[in-house]
């Protein structure tokens, strides 16, 4: 019989997206899977269950799990889910392992093996497989949708009976995939645009998109793509330079993230204080506490006349489109393991081994080990 991979409806709150989409059915089939969907799991994204073609409908999360031997979740399953998964089955997810400790432990003790998308090693062969790319580049292009919606001003140069309107000036701190397609956005609405990275490497890319580059003279070049964390006085430094040019900004969007660690404070409240009134921040920030000192996660603030938004989730407000590339990304990692219709995972593919959590009834992601032995 041939493997059963499955879908459920996410039950996590505000959450849209489904980890099928109707556009990989028939390239999960010619891996020789089977397709299970429970009812309803596309309906948050738009999704009706008349779309999903050449799939078996199941009417229940329980009934899907226990028949799958292969689970694709966008967001972390409870541990109340995962006690309904076969034992020895397979998981593959956006799991936030660090955060969700009770979780690998369930995941462990049921002999699961569990891979979390986001620990994908961020190399070129993985790069169709990098949820965080392709959710962030989501998250940037609402992010200046957002700034436009809540902006005082116009985005852009308008030449009227009653005059010409000055375009909206766009600063976007963190020039990572959501920054760039927070800039690209922003340009493409009209505005003036700047952009600020601790990395010297992006200035050409932040130039291709007709933006500005910020140079403060402060470099932190990280490995695997990443900025390294800016000494006391350089932050000192930066905040003091960035505070000057934020102060011209109509609309301020904030990216700076670390993975599984909480979120650089760039943006003090003296820095807000000297931003003109009407003002709006963007602070992508927001799942690690936020860029902005001021940062309210999952709220909407406003401060001495400057509004702070801080946005969870962003990627599920779009969830058509971030569902169709999340679904790629997963059938991409899928194809790397099945063969011939076959659960065939090499631990040897540096891919494959450093997205595993658990496998045989152990966890063996080294640093999640220690973390969940000393729990």
């Amino acid at each position: 019989m041939p493997l059963k991979i499955a879908a459920a409806k996410e039950r996590a709150a505000g959450e849209r997206r489904v980890a099928i989409d109707p556009s990989i059915i028939n390239k999960l089939k010619q891996l020789g899977l089977e397709v299970l969907i429970e009812r309803g799991a596309g309906s948050a994204a738009q999704i009706e269950d008349s779309a999903y073609q050449g799939v078996t409908l199941i009417d229940s999360a329980s009934n899907l799990y226990q028949q799958a031997d292969i689970v694709l979740k966008v967001q972390a399953p409870t541990t109340e889910e995962v006690a309904q998964m076969k034992a020895g089955s397979v998981l593959i997810g956006a799991l936030n392992p660090y955060n969700n400790l009770e979780l690998i432990k369930a995941l462990r003790d049921k002999k699961i093996t569990s891979y979390a998308m986001e620990l994908i090693p961020r190399i070129s062969r993985a790069q169709s497989m990098d949820i965080l790319s392709s959710q962030a580049a989501v998250a940037g292009y609402k992010a200046a949708i957002m700034g436009a919606d809540l902006s005082t001003r116009f985005f852009p140069m308008l030449t009227t009976a009653a005059g010409t309107i000055r375009p909206a000036k766009v600063i976007v701190i963190g020039a990572g995939v959501a920054g760039l397609q927070a800039i690209a956005t922003a340009r493409r609405l009209g505005a003036m645009v700047e952009a600020y990275d601790v990395r010297s490497a992006t200035k050409e890319q932040v130039q291709s998109l007709g933006a500005k580059f910020i140079e403060l003279g402060i470099s932190a070049e990280g490995a695997g793509g990443y900025a390294r964390e800016l000494t006391d006085e350089e932050k000192r430094k930066q905040q003091e330079e960035l505070a000057k040019h934020i102060a011209s900004a109509d609309v301020l969007i904030t990216t700076a993230a670390v993975p599984g660690r909480p979120s650089p404070k760039i943006i003090p409240d003296s820095t807000v204080a000297g931003m003109k009134k009407g003002a709006v921040i963007i602070d992508l920030a927001a799942e690690g506490g936020g860029n902005c000192s001021l940062s309210q996660p999952g709220a909407t603030i406003e401060h001495q006349g400057v509004i702070i938004h801080a946005p969870l989730n962003v990627a599920s407000q779009v969830p058509v489109h971030a569902s169709e590339m999340y679904a790629k990304n997963l059938l991409n990692f899928l194809t790397l393991m099945i063969k011939n219709g076959e659960y065939q995972a090499d631990f040897n593919d540096e891919v494959i081994a450093g997205a595993c959590l658990t496998r045989d009834g152990l966890v063996v992601n080294e640093a999640l080990r220690k973390l969940v032995e000393g729990a």
